[in-house]
């Protein structure tokens, strides 16, 4: 792990005196990529609270122009910002934030063509995507190189979050064989929802990566907001998954575990 400069010291200092927290688990954090995709009302914030908790590189993904109506939740955005790649100024301003992590912003979606390459480049992934077939292939991949992901999402003003090891707990293919049609633009949005849900993503993250705390490991947190209702409910690996089941390709593979589960899992 890497070491801890004299400024990371004192940028961390109040984390790293939490009882259990300590200057291990924050070399940790920095010796870790994240990967974050959907860049937007609810990635956008949980690559934040990544950022100021110093993760030490984070890989950015999302296509597409900054729209006025993203405006009430991006809060990585600026008004002089709409109709350019919001991806691009989610790096400006996480750098101008904090200088001491890398970001590395991609423009583009996830893909089939680019996801391989993505989660290799990671040693655990949030995926925040605004629709199933991101999640889709971001679950795969995640569950073929046998990286953690952090899965979250929201609708309305609902959420839902739970945290995935390939081998250990379900995988997303698990929890919803058969996935909602989303309309991206077509639900309303109260940008402290996500703001909401994201902070408890990028929690679960830190958690993970430190061993500090306890994760959501087949467990699946749901919550209603409007009514402040917030339920854990015990999830299940399908032994005939065809993404992570007894039968699936990956099991038949030779890939070895990530860093961070050798690492940090063993505090689980």
């Amino acid at each position: 792990m890497q070491d801890l400069t004299p400024t990371e010291l004192e940028r961390y200092r109040r984390q790293i005196m939490l009882p259990g927290f300590g200057e291990e688990a924050q070399r940790r954090l920095k010796s870790v990529t994240a990967l974050v995709t959907g860049v937007g009302g609810l990635g956008g914030t949980a690559a934040l609270y990544l950022a100021v908790a110093g993760v030490g590189r984070l890989i950015l993904v999302r296509g597409g122009e900054l729209r006025l109506d993203d405006m009430n939740r991006q809060i990585l955005m600026s008004h002089d910002w709409v109709g350019k790649p919001r991806v691009f100024k989610a790096k400006e301003t996480l750098e101008a934030i904090n200088p001491d992590v890398q970001v590395e912003a991609v423009f583009d979606y996830v893909t089939p063509e680019n996801v391989d390459v993505l989660v290799q480049s990671a040693d655990i992934a949030l995926d925040c995507a605004h629709n199933f077939t991101e999640r889709d292939l971001l679950n795969e991949a995640c569950v073929r190189w046998r990286k953690p992901m952090v899965e979250a999402a929201m609708d309305g003003m609902e959420a839902y979050l739970t945290t995935i090891v390939p081998g250990q707990t379900p995988c997303l293919s698990c929890l919803f064989p058969e996935k909602p049609d989303w309309d991206n633009h077509g639900f309303g949005v109260l940008g402290a929802v996500p703001g909401t849900l994201a902070c408890l993503a990028a929690l679960e993250a830190i958690k993970l990566i430190t061993g500090f705390g306890t994760p959501l490991l087949s467990q699946l947190m749901t919550m209603d907001l409007a009514r402040m209702e917030f339920a854990k409910r015990r999830s299940h690996r399908d032994s005939d998954c065809p993404v992570c089941g007894n039968n699936a390709p990956w099991r038949r593979s030779h890939l070895t575990s990530s860093p961070l589960s050798s690492d940090a899992w063993r505090s689980l």
